[in-house]
């Protein structure tokens, strides 16, 4: 048994790949999708990330492959400068899988694949449900192009489009599922338009303080609202046009100094909470930050909108009187704690509890356990 058929039949016995998609594993398999140059973590680089070579290190390119791990494939939007931020990867089998179970996809359904990639998701719909169900968007060109030529070797034509997937392609629609492989802040309009009434989309979805959460989402009658779960723990690189803001040093003073009333370990304590945390805190970030002469003394917690307002915490004696800074219009801080009082009050909910609903003019609010139960 090869390391592909292996890592598939791992997959079955935990249920991730059901029978229904084993086929299509098996016809598109994974490393016929992933560039011969892909990125590896280094804490030794200068970016965090070291070169793998297929030809020149064939063993370390196949163990990465076929890993159950995600595999980057490009950093910084292809700018050969960036700081080393993975912006386009082939992902985890298991999510994949898991993704495409959550579609639940007929034969006869047409599908619009939102973030092409390395080409490998839509291979697999193509192969499970025929080139002409399936429509595949990019925005990066050369990564659309990269994708193209692995798709024509396989011989696999799903029609190919370039540009925004938040856009959607109304022009081959309405379609059953809509099924995107890069994470949301809101889910658009448009999608919900190009899609048929009763069908799904399936994104990962999150926020800038937590991007974590898997939505199914169904679409409702004309004019009806959209209702959907978010079924798994995952996460996903941003669509570029949702990408949250990046985190600045602070530019003034703190104007309010303080004890925590939260041990700072608390506010990421597990997904469930950060996740709980980040929906009702919009539109903040985290970072953790430290000098290198003394990490341990010096590592804080910061939180910034990008609207004027941040906050830091510091790790160590984190309820002494200098250990918070804060500034700007909102006490980023105080809603964090408030959040994960929430939190708990609720009754520790995992995120499998929480739901969305997107009205028909786009708004749309997260709910706990029932549509009915907006979020405080």
């Amino acid at each position: 048994m090869d390391d592909y058929t292996h890592l598939l039949a791992g997959l079955a016995e935990t249920g991730a790949l059901g029978e229904e998609w084993r086929g299509a594993f098996e016809r598109a398999p994974r490393s016929a999708f992933v560039p011969d140059e892909i990125w590896v973590e280094d804490s030794d680089t200068s970016n965090g990330y070291r070169l793998v070579d297929k030809d020149a290190d064939p063993a370390e390119w196949w163990a990465e492959v076929n890993s159950g791990r995600q595999v980057v494939t490009q950093l910084d939007d292809g700018r050969a400068d960036g700081p080393g931020t993975a912006t386009s990867s082939g992902s985890m089998p298991r999510l994949v899988a898991s993704m495409l179970r959550h579609l639940d996809v007929a034969d006869g359904n047409t599908v619009l694949d939102i973030g092409t990639g390395t080409g490998w998701t839509s291979a697999l719909l193509c192969a499970r449900l025929g080139d002409g169900a399936v429509t595949t968007v990019e925005v990066d060109p050369a990564v659309a192009a990269a994708a193209s030529e692995r798709l024509e070797r396989l011989g696999l034509k799903p029609h190919r489009v370039v540009g925004d997937g938040l856009l959607g392609y109304p022009a081959g629609g309405p379609y059953d599922r809509i099924h995107s492989t890069a994470a949301v802040q809101r889910v658009p309009l448009a999608w919900i338009e190009q899609t048929r009434p009763g069908g799904v989309i399936v994104t990962p979805w999150g926020t800038p303080y937590a991007n974590a959460g898997l939505l199914r989402l169904e679409v409702g009658k004309r004019g009806r609202e959209s209702h959907g779960r978010f079924v798994g723990d995952v996460s996903f690189m941003w669509m570029r046009a949702q990408r949250p803001h990046e985190l600045q040093d602070p530019d003034r003073s703190p104007d309010h100094q303080g004890p925590s009333q939260l041990d700072p370990d608390l506010a990421e304590e597990n997904v469930h909470a950060a996740f709980a945390i980040g929906l009702r805190t919009p539109g903040v970030r985290t970072l953790h930050s430290w000098q290198e002469a003394d990490p341990s003394g010096t590592h804080r917690f910061r939180l910034s909108d990008d609207a004027g307002s941040w906050a830091s915490v510091r790790f160590r004696d984190w309820h002494e009187a200098d250990a918070v800074h804060q500034a700007g219009p909102r006490r980023l801080w105080d809603e964090v704690v408030a959040a994960r009082r929430a939190w708990l009050e609720d009754g520790k909910p995992e995120l499998t509890r929480f739901g969305l609903t997107v009205t028909a003019d786009g708004d749309q609010h997260v709910w706990l356990d029932a549509p009915d139960n907006t979020l405080r």
